[in-house]
């Protein structure tokens, strides 16, 4: 990049925050996005690492001076490539904003700068003001919080305590053009004026850079088990998820696996996935309440349903070392996965009407005479699916079954993504989803934000 660029950046941050280096950006270049679908990072960039809102607002002015693109960074565990800079590019690392300001136990609220770690906050919730948590967990603990909140976070969890959205009381930013501004606070009530907070929520850096933000916490609830119910086919399996959430039931999580998938993954990981029988469909269903009582009573409720829809088999972890087992496999699925797959799709769709459209993902993989397994979050009907390599390389097919699955989705009312962000690898689907005139609204509100396009440009919108 251009050396006025990084004299101008050296000026703002000092010399040990500011990286030009190839072998010290590399890492910086990609994000956790599949190889063979990520886009291809341009190496003429230049990473910042500000340490305060002061910085990050001069780096912005600058930005918009001199005309280069700000890409703001956090843990790096996107899956859709909206941290990989494309085009020469600042990088603004966030690591330095890894501060907690302040757990606020009367409000039941934590206070933290959003380079700060998941497993951070979580390390120091348990260690200090250990009745509080901090529910959401998107399977990677690195994750920035700041990340979470611009990508809008899900996991598996998701079925009790909703998204990232559901938690998000304050923010503090910093917009494109370099102004700080504060949105939300400790407050569970605000009609005044537009919502800012959740505009920027679920934008991926391309509204403003996030500081600060202040999350709601929740009680302990104490008690937990872990069941993993078998089925001879997905619908049974879908069914009685649906049945026992109607019932009142509303556990954790309930994840839906296909048994190859988490017999595969028990191997690559040396261990052995519990379920044993003819099953075909796992569903792992995770509850947990204060009253050790009510725990056994909602899992006998649990099974009962299950049985009445042709489950084969049921397993109950009560103890911690067979929970961790359990929910060990079930965390790696992608991880052992990830050297044979082209692409792990992330799909939503009304929970009613996922049984049947899991049903259409398989026949429509067996169009292409393949196999994409299936896995997810079945209780609010988010499934990842996996095209898989085939011989090593990426089938000619790819792009057709991709869109397949995802007309698929939108046919039952469903979206495209639901928890991975739109990014760049994303983003030329949006007309399958959107007409012209509502792309042409989020393009004004881009523009709004940032009239020089300098902040994340090619992530969403090009």
């Amino acid at each position: 990049m251009n050396p006025v660029i990084e004299e101008k950046l050296i000026g703002i941050v000092g010399e040990d925050y500011v990286l030009s280096k190839y072998d010290q950006i590399q890492a910086y270049l990609l994000d956790e996005t599949e190889e063979m679908v990520r886009p291809e990072p341009d190496k003429d960039c230049i990473v910042v690492k500000p340490g305060n809102d002061k910085e990050v607002s001069e780096i912005l002015k600058a930005a918009n001076e001199m005309l280069f693109p700000v890409i703001p960074r956090g843990g790096g565990t996107g899956a859709t490539g909206g941290a990989i800079p494309t085009i020469p590019s600042v990088i603004m690392s966030m690591e330095r904003f890894n501060k907690i300001i302040e757990v606020d136990e009367g409000n039941m609220m934590i206070t933290v700068e959003t380079g700060v770690t998941l497993a951070q906050m979580n390390d120091y919730l348990l260690k200090n003001h250990n009745k509080l948590h901090f529910p959401i967990h998107p399977g990677d603990e690195s994750a920035h919080l700041g990340g979470m909140v611009i990508e809008n976070a899900g996991g598996a969890k998701a079925i009790k305590h909703g998204i990232m959205r559901n938690h998000i009381k304050g923010l503090k930013v910093v917009y494109p053009t370099g102004e700080i501004g504060v949105s939300g606070g400790k407050i569970l009530k605000n009609n005044m004026g537009y919502d800012m907070t959740h505009i920027l929520i679920g934008s991926e850096g391309t509204l403003a850079v996030l500081t600060e933000v202040t999350l709601k916490l929740y009680s302990n609830q104490g008690k937990s088990a872990t069941m993993v119910v078998s089925f001879n086919n997905g619908e049974d399996a879908i069914k009685a998820a649906a049945e026992f959430q109607s019932a009142g039931i509303t556990p954790l999580a309930i994840e839906y696996m296909e048994r190859e998938l988490s017999v595969e993954t028990a191997r690559h990981m040396s261990m052995v996935w519990p379920a044993n029988n003819e099953g075909k469909v796992d569903l792992m269903i995770v509850i947990e309440d204060i009253n050790e009582d009510v725990l056994f009573m909602q899992a006998e409720e649990i099974v009962g349903i299950c049985e009445r829809n042709g489950a084969v088999d049921t397993i109950l972890a009560d103890n911690p070392k067979d929970e961790k087992t359990i929910l060990d496999i079930r965390s790696n699925i992608y991880t052992a996965y990830k050297e044979i797959f082209v692409d792990s799709l992330d799909t939503c769709v009304p929970p009613q009407s996922a049984g049947e459209v899991v049903k259409e993902f398989h026949a429509a993989a067996a169009e292409f005479n393949t196999i994409c397994p299936v896995f997810g979050h079945v209780g609010d009907g988010n499934f990842h699916n996996f095209i898989l390599q085939v011989d090593g390389e990426v089938p000619e097919y790819v792009d057709d079954l991709r869109k397949r699955y995802y007309e698929i989705a939108l046919k039952h009312g469903g979206t495209i993504s639901a928890e991975h962000g739109t990014g760049k690898t994303r983003k030329k689907y949006m007309k399958l989803q959107f007409n012209e005139f509502e792309i042409q609204l989020m393009r004004n509100i881009k523009k709004a934000f940032d009239p020089n396009w300098i902040l994340n440009p090619g992530t969403i919108l090009d």
